[in-house]
């Protein structure tokens, strides 16, 4: 009975056909499965060597046609690996970045030149107006102080799109979590940020007489929200404005003091030059603009899992050991 039992067992972790994959046992419908199953390596017969290198290339902002000569395999072949490890990463993240106790916030929207909308060599602002109106803008929100891209998403400069990213932030923080928000003067932010952190309040009664007032929708007492307003003339920095929105600039800097800062949206812009380094459909002057929204999509989800797992933890291992 024991040899039977071995010989189970055998057959469970066996590697049928000589792969170097398992095979384990399913107690639900008796059958067998192999242990990559639901991952990017299932099914596939290039070696896992291959196809994370191939990863880690578009990772760190080569096309996709680049990755396919430098390992000499299709370009569709690096396509399908993209599309199908955006769709893991992004589950991947989503598992992870919940319930956050965060204490600032900073956001920032940037435009991605597409081949669809691409009409040859134009000027940041001639590109800004003509994009303006076009779904291939790029919304980022970042914590300055762990450095975590927070939301990475494409759409229209609208304020449907405002109220989209802070809906997904609003996901992303613990409950009770209200952090303080770092923007530019974009005024979409003002109404995204209210509408999602903001409560219903009762107004008291001016006569005592008639009906009572309707409840306002009022931002919370504890929501703190300051801009940074900066003002360009002929591609130059003229003028930059501190301006706090919500809550007092005493509390704001409260705030800031803890880490030694002042009022400033220096780390989501970091994060945007990150972002045109290494998403290569985002360069200002490049050859691998993406077709569509979804490959804009893919590549963002590659560069959010890739920061916030990989490039973060290295940075932290080498600061350690210096």
């Amino acid at each position: 009975m024991s040899r039977v039992r071995q010989q189970g067992q055998q057959l469970d972790n066996a590697h049928p056909g000589g792969r170097p994959w398992r095979q384990l046992p399913c107690v639900s419908c008796q059958g067998y499965f192999y242990e990559t199953h639901g991952t990017l390596c299932h099914g596939k017969r290039a070696s896992v060597e291959l196809i994370v290198r191939v990863i880690a290339c578009l990772a760190e902002g080569l096309g996709i046609r680049g990755t396919a000569r430098v390992f000499e395999i299709d370009p569709n072949t690096v396509l399908g690996w993209l599309v199908e490890a955006a769709e893991q990463l992004h589950a991947f993240s989503a598992y992870f970045l919940h319930e956050l106790h965060l204490n600032q916030v900073q956001l920032d929207e940037l435009y991605a030149v597409l081949s669809a909308v691409r009409d040859g060599d134009v000027s940041a602002a001639e590109a800004i107006e003509q994009l303006s109106r076009s779904p291939h803008w790029v919304w980022t929100a970042i914590d300055p102080e762990t450095k975590l891209l927070l939301s990475g998403q494409v759409g229209t400069r609208t304020l449907a799109m405002a109220q989209a990213v802070l809906h997904h932030i609003a996901q992303v923080l613990a409950p009770g979590c209200v952090p303080l928000f770092l923007s530019d003067g974009y005024p979409h932010y003002l109404t995204a940020i209210v509408a999602h952190f903001g409560h219903w309040v009762q107004l008291p009664r001016r006569q005592a007489r008639g009906p009572a007032p309707k409840p306002r929708w009022m931002p919370l007492p504890q929501l703190l929200y300051a801009q940074v307003v900066k003002t360009m003339r002929r591609r130059r920095l003229v003028t930059v404005k501190h301006r706090v929105v919500f809550g007092t600039q005493a509390a704001v800097n409260q705030v800031l003091a803890a880490c030694g800062w002042q009022i400033n949206t220096a780390f989501v812009e970091r994060l945007n030059l990150s972002l045109r380094q290494r998403v290569a459909a985002m360069r200002r002057r490049s050859a691998t603009s993406c077709k569509g929204e979804d490959g804009l999509h893919q590549q963002l989800a590659l560069f959010q899992m890739y920061h916030n797992f990989v490039s973060l933890n290295l940075s932290e291992f080498v600061d350690g050991c210096s």
